[in-house]
This record gives structure tokens, C-alpha cells and sequence, in this order.
């Protein structure tokens, strides 16, 4: 039989599904386990709910520390929790690590955690064999009221999907930072330091956005896109919630600066890093109030289509014609980096 060769990224899905429903197990106090859309583990704990996380940071090497920690505690705001303790196992390059490098990274560690009002509170620090860069495995561990919780799993037909600032955001800044050389036959030096920024303004975390919106509406259903781009993050969230959607492409908010790489390198925009944005979906009584409160903190907020019968399946309306939406087994980042 001939071997397949898995591509750098996820998982292909199905093969995760069949993976995660053979071998994890669900002991009595696990509230929510490992299944797809879903990403961190709900544990019921004196009172409240315990909520874990775990995410590696292995695209970037320049801010890993601001990435490590915005995209671990992005998974605990989506379920309706504050993100609280964060472990972090640093591995480091062999022949690349000097004391100012590892002094760099904790700096950074520190300093994002204080943004969140987040405790940095252990790990592991080593030099490790066969790595050319710098390697962040995070845990985050936060808490929810039992009452507040939110899952990818609890979208409702006839729910609008909302989304927060725009796509690609993590994209963005990471060919900014990793593709710089190439870019500057082409783009300014201020254009590409706009891109690399991206991280900062609109910024990675949804902390604040999943805050709100949980304040101001019947949120149903939270998620947020990472790698495979917007598309895969619909995919994940309707494979949750036994749903259809239908989502307008011309809705989808796009930052400049993302359509010009996007354009450049040939990649699709739906199919990248998407880390910073925010899909909600709720009731429709309570959109124009959540977008409203959004603004109001600074966060720009679209509807970009609406949740639908399973059996309609995952569709995008493009130039007036509706078609099958995409999935992305690898991210398209992966065709530049």
C-alpha cells in the first residue's frame, strides 16, 4: 500500500474526527471533550467550569511570545471564559539561542500577559535538537460561570453570522515578517510594516470582542478562525453545530493590506491564518445591538450571511452566483512560506 504524506498544518478533518472519536476518552467530570470546532476542554470544578487549552506557535519566530499567548487565550474567550494562568514550554534552536533571545521571548511572554491580566505562572525552557527556530507549546487555563458558557456546537439555523475587524489577520503579519526580503522589491518599507503590525492594530486577541457581544446578545455560538483561514473556521463551526451556511463573499471584511499579499503571492484569502477575527452567531433581534456595542469599543463588526439546515450544506454567494464553500486541508500560507 502506498504511504500518504501528510501536508505541513491540520490535520485533514475527517481523518482528526475518526482520530479524536477512537482514542480520547471523556471522564465523569469533563463537561465538553476534543471534538472538531471545538478548542479547548471544559472541566467541571468547584463550582465553576475549569477550561483548558493548549496551542503550539510554529509559523513565526519575531513576537512568538504576543502569538503564544493572544492565540491560547482566544480559545477560552470564545467559550464565554477569561483566560486566567498560562504555562508556556519554550523550546529553543540548537546553534541559534543566545541568553538575550530566551530573555526576548520571556519579555514578550510577560508583557502580553499583563495586557490580559494573565498570571504566567510556570512551563518548560530548553535547546532542542533539530529545530532551526523557536518553538512556544502554550497551555491556558481560564474559568467560566456555569451559566455563561458558549460552544462552536450551539448555532441555530436562522442565526446571523457576525464577524469581528477582518480576515487573515495573523496572514497578514506573518508573510509581512517572514516574506519582508521579497516583499521590498515590491511593496515600501512602511507598507510592510503596516502588514507586520497587523498583530497590534486591529491585533490578535477576541478577548474583548466575545466579552461584548456575550454582554449585549443572545450569542449562541462563538469561534475563531485560525489555520485554513475563515473557511475552515465555518467549516469547524458547522461540523460543531449539525448546521448549513450561507455567507456572502462580498460581506466578508478584507484589510488593504491583506488583498494586496493576497494578490501578490496568488493565495486566497479564505483559506488564510485568520487569527484576530471573531465568528458570533445569534439571533437576529440582537445584531444591530451587538454591532452597535462593538463599534462603540472600537472593534468593527459585519454580518457576512446567515446559519442554515444542515442538509443545505456550506455555500458562499459570489458575484451573484452561490457555490460550494471551499475547505482548506492546508493553509494557504503554507504555498508562501
Amino acid at each position: 500500500m502506498k504511504k500518504v504524506r501528510l501536508l505541513p498544518g491540520k490535520l485533514p478533518v475527517r481523518l482528526l474526527e475518526r482520530l479524536l472519536k477512537q482514542y480520547t476518552s471523556k471522564g465523569a467530570d469533563v463537561v465538553i471533550g476534543p471534538s472538531i470546532g471545538i478548542d479547548a476542554t471544559v472541566i467541571n470544578f468547584s463550582g465553576n467550569y475549569l477550561i483548558a487549552k493548549t496551542d503550539p506557535i510554529t509559523f513565526v519566530a519575531g513576537d512568538i511570545g504576543l502569538y503564544a499567548i493572544n492565540i491560547n487565550a482566544n480559545d477560552i474567550a470564545v467559550m464565554g471564559g477569561r483566560p486566567r494562568w498560562f504555562l508556556a514550554n519554550i523550546l529553543l534552536p540548537e546553534k541559534k539561542t543566545t541568553p538575550q533571545m530566551v530573555k526576548k521571548i520571556f519579555s514578550q511572554l510577560s508583557k502580553a500577559c499583563k495586557d490580559l491580566d494573565i498570571s504566567l505562572c510556570g512551563g518548560h525552557t530548553e535547546v532542542t535538537f533539530g529545530i532551526d527556530r523557536p518553538i512556544i507549546i502554550g497551555q491556558m487555563l481560564g474559568d467560566v460561570k456555569k451559566g455563561t458558557l458558549v460552544t462552536a456546537a450551539g448555532a441555530k439555523v436562522g442565526d446571523d453570522i457576525i464577524i469581528t475587524k477582518g480576515i487573515a489577520i495573523e496572514a497578514t503579519s506573518i508573510i509581512g515578517r517572514e516574506k519582508e526580503k521579497d516583499l521590498r522589491k515590491r511593496f515600501s518599507q512602511r507598507f510592510i510594516t503596516s502588514c507586520k503590525d497587523t498583530i497590534k492594530m486591529p491585533g490578535l486577541s477576541v478577548l474583548k470582542d466575545a466579552q461584548c457581544a456575550i454582554r449585549f446578545g443572545k450569542v449562541h455560538a462563538m469561534h475563531d478562525p485560525t489555520e485554513g483561514g475563515l473557511s475552515t473556521g465555518l467549516h469547524e463551526l458547522a461540523i460543531a453545530s449539525k448546521v448549513g451556511v450561507l455567507v456572502d463573499r462580498d460581506a466578508i471584511p478584507i484589510l488593504p493590506e491583506c488583498e494586496q499579499l493576497c494578490d501578490y503571492f496568488g493565495i486566497n484569502p479564505l483559506g488564510a491564518i485568520a487569527s484576530g477575527a471573531l465568528l458570533i452567531t445569534l439571533h437576529p433581534r440582537h445584531t444591530k445591538k451587538v454591532i452597535e456595542e462593538l463599534g462603540k469599543q472600537g472593534i468593527k463588526a459585519s454580518v457576512i450571511g446567515k446559519v442554515t439546515l444542515q442538509r443545505e450544506g456550506l455555500r458562499i454567494r459570489e458575484r451573484g452566483e452561490i457555490k460550494k464553500l471551499p475547505l482548506f486541508e492546508r493553509d494557504e500560507i503554507t504555498k508562501v512560506l
